[in-house]
């Protein structure tokens, strides 16, 4: 008998689904998915391929697949995992897999296999012509006549090109190997692989799709889409108005140059009245034709597994700075809100695909489908969804970490934290807070927090709210001075990660805060044990002395250099808190029988059975403080439904 400890798997697949564009759940979900090879290394010996062409994965390597002993470990592992149920028709424990990808984004790096091998200098390196193979073997392909009409390439088709792709998957093994070693002196805490273990599991169990819903949604907006078309050809006299360029050539026959038809300038230009009559009109028909929003009915569909349920909304760290999960396929984290009343009526009239009747009661009948999308997530028979929330949890771990005991002190009492900060800010009883300096209060709490000045106000909807541009740095300096201890909280924050990287030292905060630099990172050692990671942090000089950088990934595609400040990494430190609670007050949701079907920021939803379970015992469970968060307040509302909504 072969004992196994360790067991590294690649493997390369076929699938006449679009992964990119499905998730793998659904990739596998198909009839024609199959497993083309699997390379793997037993307890970091020699790497071996099995070509599922010729051969079949032999038994003992199937037992060591199931083997609650063995640990299998693969760069972004839950595809592996997915797929290898999928073909041995099983149901493998996500306890038993460590996932290189998520161990590389603890440490702040690239969650891509190539790039995170770039990164590191490695001398294995990913062969580069796996794109090109893959695209060959692992998708369909064109009919030609060259090609006989066949819709897929084999093995026999090209034996040579076939070789290199055994090549190539036994190479990601190699380079895996080489990454997840050179990782091994930061390793993931127990705790963290746990959290990744529960991530799996919601992912499995996926949540349920209203099919009635978004089928009678895409038709009614293929109906209002053809119509509109139809108008807008009319008044532009175009073949084709949906083209940018044969827009952008009419509109500048109308007199109007416009450098782009991105949605916010065309909605700028139609406000502020630059565009009037035909042009205007055109205008407002092309933003309706562009409705990205309800387009996310079409992803609920494609997504749709035979279940009837969408997998894989949640990726586990996929916020590196803050191990926060980001939302995938249907981006649950960026579901439009609903605000309108009768949600039940409109979703029947949705469902009969009613144009006239939702128009007659509702109008702006796109607007109707916009709101409803979060009600296409649905709980299945004889279950209903709780929906538990924290309470401004982002102020209250602020105010918690700097010691601002009048925030607390509001927290603990009645927690109107906006109308406090407007009473603390402008110098008036409680009591006396009205509508206006609310507004105030609250824009001032969302925006201020992290070093933010007039910017921060500005992009959190400040002059939207109808505040005035000369109102905004007067709010700027009355927050920061009714809250002092969160300001030199920035300041103190920066200092102990200068001084990190300047010295080589352990630098210690109040609350558990460890600031240390080691082998190129600087890491932010967290109260719950967690850190975080900035990769080759180093001390630059800036306009106002030194200034903190480090390698990591901005807001385009692949590394750059970056720099930080004082009130982004306490940005960080709170987020990454604030995710630390969350996730640990969903391990014990788990435990008490709460299904979690996926989770929204600082929220969780799950799906229970009715009258078995309550929402005020989730909330209790949500509420419960970490032993590491002494004498932080914490409290979460919640509420049930048969479908997601926003309450």
């Amino acid at each position: 008998m072969i004992y196994i400890k360790t067991l590294n798997i690649d493997i390369e697949t076929y699938s006449d689904i679009d992964l990119l564009k499905t998730g793998v759940y659904r990739y596998v979900d198909s009839p024609n998915f199959e497993i083309l090879m699997m390379a793997y290394s037993i307890d970091g010996q020699e790497e071996q391929i099995i070509d599922l062409s010729e051969e079949q994965i032999p038994n003992e390597l199937h037992e060591a697949i199931y083997d609650p002993n063995v640990l299998k470990i693969a760069f972004n592992a839950q595809f592996e995992r997915v797929c290898l149920d999928k073909h041995f028709f099983g149901e493998s424990d996500p306890a038993q897999w460590h996932c290189t990808a998520v161990h590389a984004s603890e440490l702040g790096l690239p969650r891509s296999l190539k790039q995170c091998a770039l990164f590191l200098r490695i001398e294995e390196q990913k062969d580069t012509a796996g794109t090109q193979l893959i695209n060959y073997f692992s998708k369909p392909c064109k009919p030609t006549k060259a090609n006989g009409m066949r819709t897929r390439n084999l093995p026999e088709h090209d034996p040579e090109k076939w070789e290199l792709f055994k090549s190539y998957c036994i190479q990601d093994v190699v380079v895996e190997k080489a990454i997840a070693n050179r990782l091994s002196v930061f390793p993931v805490k127990e705790s963290e692989w746990e959290h990744y273990c529960l991530d799996q599991k919601i992912n499995d169990y996926g949540v349920m799709v209203d099919a009635e819903l978004a089928e009678g949604a895409i038709s009614i907006m293929d109906t209002i889409s053809a119509e509109n078309m139809e108008k807008l050809k009319a008044i532009t006299g175009l073949d084709n108005p949906n083209s940018p360029k044969q827009l952008k050539e009419w509109l500048l026959s109308k007199g109007h140059d416009f450098p782009t038809l991105g949605k916010d300038i065309v909605k700028a230009y139609i406000q502020q009245g630059v565009v009037i009559g035909d042009v205007a009109e055109a205008l407002k028909l092309r933003l309706k034709l562009s409705n990205s929003s309800t387009k996310k009915y079409l992803m609920m569909e494609n997504v749709r597994c035979k279940d009837g349920r969408l997998h894989g909304l949640v990726q586990f760290y996929g916020a590196s700075r803050t191990g926060r999960w980001a939302g995938r396929l249907l981006q649950v984290q960026n579901l439009p809100r609903n605000k309108m009343n009768e949600l039940d009526i409109a979703r029947d009239m949705v469902k009969q695909q009613d144009i006239e009747g939702l128009d007659l009661i509702f109008g702006n009948v796109p607007d109707v489908l916009k709101q409803l999308i979060r009600t296409g997530l649905v709980a299945k028979d004889g279950h209903t969804f709780h929906v538990s929330d924290f309470n401004s949890i982002e102020a209250r771990v602020l105010a918690w970490f700097a010691g601002e005991k009048w925030v607390l002190d509001v927290f603990r009492d009645h927690g109107k934290i906006y109308e406090a900060t407007a009473s603390q800010m402008f110098n008036v009883p409680l009591d006396q807070v009205d509508g206006e300096l609310r507004q105030k209060g609250k824009v001032s709490t969302l925006a201020l927090g992290y070093q933010g000045s007039v910017g921060a106000l500005i992009a959190m909807g400040a002059i939207d709210m109808g505040l005035q541009e000369d109102e905004l740095k007067p709010l700027v300096d009355g927050w920061r001075k009714a809250n002092k201890k969160i300001v030199s909280f920035w300041y103190d924050v920066q200092r102990a990660a200068i001084s990190a990287i300047e010295n080589k030292g352990v630098i210690r905060m109040s609350k558990g805060l460890r600031f240390f630099h080691k082998k190129g990172f600087l890491f932010i050692q967290l109260p719950s044990g967690r850190r975080l990671s900035y990769a080759r942090a180093r001390l630059e000089e800036g306009d106002y002395g030194p200034k903190i950088v480090y390698e990591g990934q901005g807001d385009k595609v692949g590394f750059s250099t970056l720099d930080t400040y004082g009130g982004k990494l306490v940005e960080n430190i709170v987020q990454a808190t604030a995710r630390d609670i969350l996730a640990e007050a969903m391990q014990r949701l788990d435990q008490a029988g709460y299904n979690i079907v996926f989770h929204v920021h600082d929220e969780a939803v799950a799906e229970v059975p009715k009258n078995e379970l309550t929402i005020e015992k989730m909330n209790e469970i949500m509420s419960v403080v970490p032993e590491w968060a002494e004498g932080l307040p914490l409290g979460a509302e919640g509420y049930e439904t048969d479908y997601y909504k926003k309450d």
